[in-house]
């Protein structure tokens, strides 16, 4: 009998987020002991993993499936550990070409660490099957799925099956980051211009985006719940707006009715008072309902803003109509410059969620929000939104959807050129789609592209001018930023800074390691903050 042997390697230097990786160990071995094929595995663990360990562990053991947990940092590589405990990073390169040595012999690489899909993405060059995380993930879903996934292994399943497994025992859980782990198989990433994957290509107005498919199905469930909260949390421009779009555009097509606001058209002036707020946001929404009751002649003034707001709802919106309703709130980080009047708004739309529990009328109501980040600080939590619902955070594009966007725009490029875009702008939505618009266009081919992108003449001068102008206007950011492009390994920043940054789309982040999100920012910043 053939004896299949996991190896799950393990590293969480000194400076980095503790993880409880002997639980995930732990966890995997009683799965093992729980499985009537239990004879026919062997698990070996190593942990406190240094670079120089890899091969030692690989050439000895001849594992099957290697398991590595620990933290990952995208383009920088995988945190092992040095001598002295502290933060080594591998590069995706040295990785890839560590495990082409030993392709013989491994089926499967599994790195359930943050942002690994980077890393994942070049050992499936060698390796027939290759798992990492495409954005952060915390320990409690890291560790189901790890359970999920070898139950599958040790029942004789396919890599495939068991990916299934692992991602729905997050999903059981309740925990909503079963999108996160990515499974890529070998050459998976260099498919023909029309090969027939299960990515779509939405065209609009003479430009080309990835639908997010399963992001939208389960948008599309939950639009139909009644009183259903739906919100969609990504840095800046990574396709919020366009998302909420396209959930609007099915519900639409369900019948229902829509009114979509966007904070940023409200005036200064209409912050000033939770009054004057709530009646532009009812008159915001009448308008598109085609509603002629004027808020102000339906408002009761000792009654409280509140109070007059979910009246007015209630009699105009909601009442006389069968159909639901979808509200839609977009730049929804507007308001977090007005504690007072985001203290009682959010309280407000808490209310309307939580009236759907008891009441028919208030179930005909759906909420979407849509927001770069949750507000830093949620004084009273039964009085917030951002607890509660169906969470839709936006990833960025892998390099397969990057191939098949490129394609999309006509580029027969191999995977040459979409690894030195991604080197630059990694899978940001904007940043990417942009770039190839104007390489399709032939406005600039991508080796001048590369060459300016981080440059003020460069195509993204004026995004990025954007961005330094704001830390500059915010000058306590400024610091953070500089030690975050200068860094060589992932650093560690005041809470409430790393949250500015992160909502900026500038740094991405796991626990509490911080990084660059792409180079494109590390390159330009590195120079403009000297």
């Amino acid at each position: 009998m053939t004896i299949k042997k996991i190896l799950i390697l393990a590293a969480n230097p000194l400076e980095t987020a503790r993880l409880r990786l002997d639980k995930e160990t732990e966890e995997i071995r009683t799965t093992l002991q729980l499985s009537p094929n239990r004879d026919r595995f062997e698990i070996e663990s190593r942990g406190a993993l240094r670079p120089q360990d890899l091969q030692t562990h690989l050439y000895n053991l001849k594992p099957q499936i290697l398991h590595f947990s620990g933290h990952g940092g995208g383009d920088w590589g995988l945190a092992f550990e040095d001598e002295n405990g502290m933060v080594k990073a591998v590069p995706s390169e040295a990785l890839a070409n560590t495990f082409k040595l030993f392709a013989k012999d491994l089926q499967c690489v599994v790195l359930n660490a943050c942002y690994a899909v980077v890393q994942a993405e070049a050992i499936c060059q060698h390796i027939p099957y290759a798992i990492g995380m495409n954005q952060a993930i915390g320990d409690e879903a890291a560790r189901k799925f790890a359970e999920g996934f070898y139950r599958a292994i040790w029942d004789d399943r396919s890599i495939e099956d068991a990916f299934a497994s692992g991602v729905n025992a997050i999903a059981l859980e309740g925990i909503p980051e079963e999108l996160t782990p990515v499974l890529l198989k070998r050459n998976r990433i260099l498919p023909k211009p029309n090969t027939n994957t299960d990515i779509s290509v939405v065209e609009n107005n003479g430009y080309f985006y990835i639908a997010r498919s399963r992001l939208e199905k389960r948008c599309h469930e939950e639009v139909t719940r009644a009183g259903a909260l739906i919100r969609i949390i990504s840095p800046e421009r990574m396709g919020k707006s366009w998302m909420m779009g396209r959930v609007l555009e099915y519900a639409k097509q369900r019948g229902f009715r829509t009114a979509t606001i966007d904070l940023r058209e409200a005036n200064k002036e209409i912050f000033t008072d939770i009054n004057k707020f709530l009646r532009w946001f009812c008159a915001y929404v009448g308008r598109q309902l085609r509603v002629k009751q004027r808020p102000e002649d339906n408002w009761e003034d000792f009654l409280g803003a509140n109070i007059n707001c979910t009246e007015y709802v209630e009699n105009f919106f909601l009442s006389n109509f069968e159909s639901p309703l979808v509200i839609a709130i977009d730049n929804f980080d507007c308001i977090f410059k007005y504690p007072d009047i985001e203290t009682d708004f959010c309280g407000l739309l808490r209310g309307w969620f939580e009236k759907a529990n008891n009441s028919r009328v208030w179930g005909k109501l759906r909420q979407i929000i849509a927001n770069s980040q949750q507000p830093f600080e949620i004084p009273v939590l039964n009085h917030s939104p951002f607890n509660v619902g169906k969470v839709i955070q936006l990833p960025e594009l892998d390099t397969l959807e990057v191939f098949t966007l490129a394609s999309a725009y006509g580029l027969k490029w191999t995977n040459s050129e979409v690894e030195k875009l991604m080197n630059m702008l990694g899978g940001h939505p904007y940043l990417v789609q942009e770039s190839l618009s104007q390489i399709a266009h032939q406005v600039i081919t991508l080796d001048d592209l590369l060459k300016t992108a981080p440059t003020s003449e460069g195509i993204y001068g004026d995004h990025l001018t954007k961005r330094l102008q704001y830390l500059e206007v915010n000058f306590f950011l400024i610091d953070a930023m500089r030690k975050v492009v200068n860094a060589d390994f992932p650093v560690q920043l005041e809470s409430k800074t790393a949250f500015r940054l992160e909502s900026l789309g500038l740094i991405k982040r796991h626990g509490n390691d911080i990084v660059s999100r792409c180079n494109l920012y590390r390159l330009y910043f590195k120079d403009r903050l000297k």
